[in-house]
């Protein structure tokens, strides 16, 4: 049995926890602008004037200029991580991310049925072929280029990044050893859990200000000096009232697509990871 290796610069270490720590600010950051109700149910809706989305759109520019930097020093760290045993892999490496993402912003400009979109898809599949901080890339970056390609940008964008970059993260800490129709299955499941998980994170984005006004407590709605519990529970039930609906047509066009054409997308995205980077082989 003979391996062969990897060749791998010396600092390939460094690179992955460089990668991986701007990815954990980058997400620490996140899941606290996203979890301001569950993290600070003190403060009070006068501070920020109620309703008006002002506190989002003051701290939305901060955080996309934040995500922003982070994930351009997680593409330096992972670009010279997997590009460093073979001469220009980095500026290839380079070449197919821009391509994936433009491609995959361009399919926002297919019309959709409700919630239905099928970026998510190929962020999916790119995830679980390239790994979790290609991944993160791939989801993050494809939101941030579709938002200008639609007009689509406001102090929500951040936050769809974020949600985007999240699913390709995940999607590439799934086992890679399953092969053919089971893999394509569980990556569908996987796009299907992340279709409701992602309409679940961006309600959180504008939740808070959403309410009517305080003396209009119909159960739905984020108020101050609420306890944990009660703000879980109001939540559920607002999102089952503004969001599940949407987020079931995402969910079923995820799961579809990757049925679809999973598997030989999946097969042409390995193939070209294959010349990028030398991985440990048997033979």
């Amino acid at each position: 049995m003979v391996q062969r290796f990897a060749r791998v610069s010396g600092d390939g270490g460094s690179r992955r926890s460089r990668s991986g720590g701007a990815i954990a600010l980058a997400s620490g950051v996140g899941l606290a602008a996203f979890g301001y109700p569950f993290l600070l149910p003190a403060v009070t809706q006068g501070v920020f004037g109620g309703g008006s989305g002002a506190p989002r759109a003051a701290e939305a520019p901060l955080l996309l200029a934040a995500l922003t930097a982070l994930a351009l020093a997680t593409a330096a760290a992972e670009v010279g991580r997997l590009g460093g045993g073979r001469a220009g892999g980095g500026s290839k490496l380079v070449a197919l991310l821009g391509a994936l993402v433009a491609i995959d912003a361009t399919l926002r400009l297919v019309p959709s049925l409700l919630g239905a979109s099928p970026i998510f898809a190929l962020i999916v599949l790119v995830g679980a072929a390239y790994g979790s901080s290609f991944g993160f890339l791939m989801g993050s970056l494809t939101l941030l280029l579709s938002g200008f390609l639609t007009g689509g940008l406001g102090p929500w964008l951040p936050f769809q990044m974020l949600g985007a970059g999240w699913v390709g993260l995940t999607a590439g800490w799934l086992p890679r050893s399953g092969h053919g129709a089971p893999r394509v299955a569980i990556l569908a499941a996987f796009g299907v859990l992340w279709g409701l998980l992602y309409g679940a994170l961006l309600n959180l984005y504008a939740w808070p200000f959403a309410a009517p006004g305080a003396e209009q407590g119909v159960g739905l709605f984020w108020t101050p000096g609420l306890g944990l519990g009660e703000t879980v529970r109001r939540y559920g039930a607002f999102y089952l009232a503004t969001s599940l609906g949407y987020d079931l047509f995402r969910a079923a066009a995820n799961g579809l697509l990757i049925l679809a054409l999973g598997g030989p997308v999946l097969r042409l995205l390995v193939r070209y990871r294959s010349r990028f980077a030398w991985e440990a082989t048997e033979a």
